[in-house]
């Protein structure tokens, strides 16, 4: 049966079963040539020496060796035993979970990095902000009470309030120049000094500075600012230089009772309590001596300079609205100019008059002057400089502190005595100043402020009367009872 051939071509069933299936390793006449591979390795012994019938075998399974050999991968891949491929996949999945992990743990790592990077740097960053306002509100401070100290050590041997305060505002020539080398310093598009001056002249309007605008924009508030400074130098003369500080801080009310009514400011409880509060403390200070000798004129001077200053400011904001560090500067800078020009004037008619004469000219202490105007000059450079790159707050309170500032020398240096009056009109008056900052919103902000404690409290006693229950639960069970606490 198997040496006989059927009619298709197929010697035996195995070759039809073959052909079948499909199997690509089949040719005709595979079944025989198998059977007879197989007939002769058994015929030849282990050991025994069989060259002809191996050289026979050898060219007849020739075709069937490449077959076999062209099969080889996926026959030893079907003769695997399921266990090796378990093992093979587990061993995949492990190694594949054992990269993801170090992945992630390395991802984990690295953010944790960068997240303790940042941290680092927001603190640095914050810590040299508080860094540089201090120092802002120091140097504030500091320049102001030099200021005033200066004032009273050249009246020691100048007597001549009006000359100090002209020489003192024709150094606000150099503000703009002092600020176009702050420019050149630390701008990358650098500009020239005409086509700055220009940009800054548009606080004037768009045309710019015209002479038109010179004389009309620029001689009131000159004389403002003249009126502000020497009646400042006036109460100087007759009060200590504590006493006229704080009551130069009565500005901050007038500022506000002046913006009220001229420009419709908002209405605050707070500031109307602040000015009533600056009031009463103009009032002690003024009975503080009985309401008469220099005590009362010298009062008077410090209030009318806190006057002039606050109408500076609302007319300022009225006319020229807000400006930034260059604008400020070219004002001022112009402030000076005009300064030089048309009041030079007033200061040659007081000395042929002799009503401040000072002779010889090699006589005038020209240090203690220079002194005077270079600090008043960085006052006003920090002042414009402080409310551009820190808050206007922070100037407000580097002025305030120029009150204990003075307060402290007058009394380690002058030996003053401060009567109780003058103390408490000093301390009501820094009081209602401090008001005066508070921001508009403060109502709003107290109570969410408020609400926010009330809630944290209600939260954490939530979270105490939990705890309170676990453990006295877990202590009931231990003891073989178990309680529910009431709420």
């Amino acid at each position: 049966m198997d040496g006989k051939a059927a009619p298709n071509g197929v010697a035996t069933i195995e070759d039809r079963i073959l052909r079948i299936t499909g199997y690509y390793g089949y040719y005709p006449g595979y079944s025989s040539q198998k059977s007879a591979s197989r007939s002769s390795v058994i015929q030849c012994k282990p050991g025994g020496n069989c060259p002809s019938r191996h050289r026979g075998m050898t060219r007849q399974l020739s075709p069937l060796s490449v077959a076999e050999d062209s099969a080889a991968p996926i026959l030893e891949l079907q003769n695997r035993s399921p266990s090796g491929i378990c093992r093979h996949s587990r061993v995949e999945r492990q190694s594949r979970s054992g990269r993801n992990q170090g992945t992630q743990v390395h991802t984990e790592s690295s953010s944790q990095e960068a997240e303790g990077q940042t941290r680092c740097q927001s603190c640095t960053s914050t810590f040299l902000k508080l860094i540089w306002r201090f120092l802002i509100i120091l140097s504030v401070s500091s320049s102001w009470v030099g200021t005033t100290q200066f004032v009273k050590i050249t009246f020691e041997t100048f007597d001549c309030p009006f000359f100090m305060t002209w020489f003192s505002t024709n150094w606000n020539i150099m503000i703009f120049p002092i600020y176009y080398s702050g420019h050149l310093a630390t701008a990358q598009e650098k500009q020239s000094p005409i086509k700055k001056f220009r940009e800054c002249s548009r606080i004037f309007g768009e045309d710019g500075l015209t002479l038109k605008l010179f004389l009309k924009r620029t001689a009131p508030f000159s004389i403002l600012w003249t009126l502000t400074n020497y009646l400042y130098l006036l109460a100087l003369k007759k009060l200590t230089a504590t006493d006229v500080s704080a009551l130069f801080c009565c500005n901050k009310a007038f500022v506000f009772l002046l913006s009220w009514i001229v420009l419709k400011d908002r209405f605050m409880g707070a500031r109307i309590v602040a000015a009533i509060m600056a009031i009463t403390g103009i009032v002690m200070m003024a009975y503080a001596d009985g309401f008469q000798g220099d005590s009362i004129i010298g009062v008077a001077y410090a209030v009318g300079s806190a006057s002039t200053s606050a109408l500076y400011k609302v007319l300022f904001k009225m006319f020229l609205g807000s400006a930034n560090f260059g604008e400020a500067a070219h004002f001022v800078s112009t402030l000076g100019f005009f300064n030089f020009i048309f009041i030079s004037i007033t200061p040659i008619i007081l000395y042929f008059t002799k009503v401040e004469y000072w002779y010889p000219f090699s006589a005038v202490p020209w240090g203690y002057l220079c002194g005077v105007a270079g600090l008043w000059l960085a006052f006003n450079i920090l002042v414009n400089v402080g409310v551009v790159l820190t808050y206007p707050i922070l100037i407000s309170i580097g002025t305030v502190l120029s009150v204990p500032g003075n307060a402290a020398v007058d009394l380690l240096k002058h030996k003053m005595i401060f009567s109780v009056v003058r103390l408490g009109a000093t301390i009501i008056i820094c009081m209602g100043f401090l008001l005066m900052l508070l921001p508009e919103e403060w109502d709003e902000i107290t109570l969410r402020f408020i609400n926010s404690l009330k809630e944290k409290k209600s939260e954490d006693h939530a979270e105490d009367m939990t705890e309170s229950s676990v453990h006295t639960r877990s202590r009931s069970r231990a003891n073989g009872t178990v309680s529910i606490p009431l709420a």
